[in-house]
């Protein structure tokens, strides 16, 4: 059960990661990463943040750059929000796959 104001701190999070993923993937022809949503510990130290990869056989390659960029996404997700968090949480992506269960699932009922 997250608190208020841990809901309110992942929409946040949530919204500049989309941003600058937006701008990262521009110039990237054929690839869009969303992210489909944000958890935060409690303690506000650790935040999960769940990438919808589109094409999706491209997906675990691109969140593994993606981790091994994260200090510099981490840095400018902390120019972004240093008037609304004291301490920028520390961000782990990972692949969200929900997209390719609910694919599975119709291909299964169409059986």
């Amino acid at each position: 059960m997250d608190s208020t104001r841990q809901n309110k701190i992942a929409r946040l999070i949530q919204k500049e990661l989309s941003d600058i993923f937006l701008l990262q993937t521009k110039s990237m022809k054929g690839v869009i990463v969303s992210v489909s949503e944000v958890r935060i510990s409690p303690d506000l130290s650790i935040a999960k943040a769940y990438l919808s990869v589109f094409p999706s056989e491209r997906g675990e390659e691109i969140v593994k750059n993606i981790n091994n960029n994260m200090k510099s996404i981490r840095y400018e997700l902390g120019t972004r929000l240093r008037y609304q968090l004291r301490i920028i949480p520390e961000i782990k992506f990972f692949v969200d796959e929900t997209l390719d269960m609910l694919d599975h699932i119709d291909e299964l009922l169409k059986k």
